[in-house]
């Protein structure tokens, strides 16, 4: 018998890139790094406010660097990753609020498909271009992920309850006490 499994919590928002990124890659490893993954709904509208720091892709330097950094990271580990056309719009104005909610639920009453749930997410904003923001869209994302239509839509009436707003907001908070910040640091993809 080995050694018991060591705790990794991922605090992630399906608008982070980088969140679908590490996501990925811990979701392949887990069993071979013996990690019982955590994964932790966060709002990273949150984060930023916490933390006083300023999204990349609002300072021209590093949204360069970003645009190129998540597509060679998209091809070295394998993740169909592609920015959306007006990634303005789909990060700074539609945003992630009501689909975290609806993760938030799902890891309330469905843990097991929140790995599914959440990847169906990501991969409509970063790999179809899609919306992830209304009742229809998340429907359709959770459907994917296995659920069905009426399961989907029951934890979809859910997202504006206090319970879950208050759940969602402690998660954040959470990441925030760990020393959470958003920032880009270069990465070695492509070198």
């Amino acid at each position: 018998m080995g050694p018991l499994p060591r705790t990794l919590e991922l605090f992630y928002d399906v608008l982070s890139p980088y969140s679908w990124l590490a996501f990925e890659v811990l979701c392949r490893y887990k069993n071979i790094w013996n990690v019982s993954l955590q994964l932790r709904p966060t709002l990273i509208a949150g984060i930023m406010k916490d933390s006083g720091n300023r999204p990349p892709a609002l300072l021209p330097r590093k949204a360069l660097y970003v645009k190129n950094d998540v597509r060679l990271l998209g091809q070295h580990l394998q993740v169909p990753i592609h920015l959306p056309k007006d990634f303005f719009f789909v990060v700074f104005e539609k945003g992630s609020l009501t689909a975290m909610r609806f993760l938030t639920v799902v890891k309330l009453e469905h843990p097991e498909l929140l790995e599914k749930v959440s990847r169906e997410l990501w991969m409509r904003i970063w790999s179809r271009d899609e919306d992830i923001t209304e009742p229809q869209s998340i429907l359709a994302a959770a459907e994917k992920a296995g659920m069905s239509t009426g399961q989907a839509q029951e934890l979809l009436e859910r997202v504006s309850t206090p319970q879950v707003k208050n759940q969602l907001k402690e998660t954040t908070e959470a990441a925030c006490k760990y020393g959470t910040s958003i920032d880009v640091q270069p990465s070695t993809a492509g070198q």
